[in-house]
């Protein structure tokens, strides 16, 4: 402690800010890729300059305020080149140079994905293997043309490591039939120098859900029917299948019909309820069709109609005939 003391209180100069600049400030370069970068001194006091580094180092250069370091090929993970400068005064100050070393993934690809029943919870797998530095990676989860997810990790090593990602999620009938997949990015640069991800195979989702009917779930007409078609169609997955009943009084009617077929064709000449039931091995909905016989003529208004006629003929013939005696 009085040793330092002591050159202080002589006059020693201390510098209190190193007067190097190196351009580009910080490098990023692949594993076993070149570089290069240029440090220059500030200072018009300056004796001479050296970059101190395992590979590529320049050794003490007098009479120069400017010194390239060039690096034809990274055999290491971890680099820190260190930029000196050496003054009149006796005085040495140095600028350690950030290098970053990278290397893209070897592959992204998805596991566990697999058939899922409409609203069970179920996790997919992204597998990022040797990539580094992993500290600056990110994984993001598509589905479609959506961005589902984006998941950074915590790492230390500069070295390549493998990683995995995990998405959970609800299974929805909307999912069925879309695509997922992942892709591992390391954030190194600005977005538009950026190299392309490594992306994994898209895999479609499957997701199984009961039927529902495309139209409302019940109707009713009137007889004569305004349409001559009666349509049960569903979505579901498994595709659904379909089975009609008929009233009693149409039983013979339809005994040539496709039961087994969405679509009833008419004419509907009988009243009552057609049943339309749609099934998979998630669930069965049914749909009724009520087909009601409309206003008219019934049995006693056409007797109370005959009887009124039998009346008038009856009063008119015996007016005629009063008339004729006459």
């Amino acid at each position: 402690m009085f040793f330092f003391i002591f050159i202080a209180w002589i006059g020693k100069p201390v510098s209190t800010s190193c007067p190097l600049e190196i351009s580009p400030p910080s490098v990023v370069v692949r594993y076993q890729g070149s570089f290069s970068a240029n440090c220059t001194s500030l200072s018009n006091q300056t004796d001479g300059m050296g970059w101190e580094s395992p590979y590529g180092g320049v050794d003490l250069t007098k009479g120069v305020t400017s010194l390239l370091l060039r690096i034809d090929s990274v055999p290491v993970w971890e680099l820190e080149p260190m930029c000196f400068v050496n003054l009149h005064d006796g005085d040495q100050c140095t600028k350690v140079l950030p290098v970053t070393v990278y290397k893209m993934p070897d592959s992204a690809s998805l596991k566990n994905v697999r058939t899922v029943e409409e609203s069970r919870q179920f996790a997919i797998q992204c597998d990022v293997v040797s990539v580094a530095p992993a500290r600056n990676l990110s994984v993001v989860w598509h589905k479609g043309n959506k961005i589902l997810s984006s998941q950074t990790f915590e790492e230390s090593s500069p070295s390549p490591v493998s990683k995995s990602s995990v998405l959970t999620l609800t299974a929805h009938r909307d999912d069925d039939g879309a695509e997922i997949w992942c892709e591992a990015k390391l954030n190194l640069w600005p977005k538009e120098q950026r190299p392309p991800p490594v992306r994994s195979e898209a895999h479609t989702l499957t997701v199984l859900y009961q039927p529902t009917f495309i139209s409302a779930s019940n109707e009713t007409l009137d007889l004569p029917a305004g349409k001559n078609i009666l349509s049960c169609n569903a979505t579901g997955n498994p595709l659904p299948s379909y089975h009609w009943q008929f009233p009693q009084a149409a039983q013979e009617t339809y005994k040539d019909q496709d039961v087994n077929y969405p679509i009833l064709t008419g004419p509907f000449e009988f009243p009552g309820v057609y049943t339309c039931t749609a099934s998979n091995s998630q669930g069965t909905v049914t749909k009724y069709f009520t087909v009601n016989k409309p206003p008219g003529i019934g049995p006693g208004a056409i007797a109370a109609i005959a009887i009124a006629a039998i009346v008038f003929v009856i009063c008119t013939l015996g007016v005629i005939h009063r008339k004729c005696k006459r």
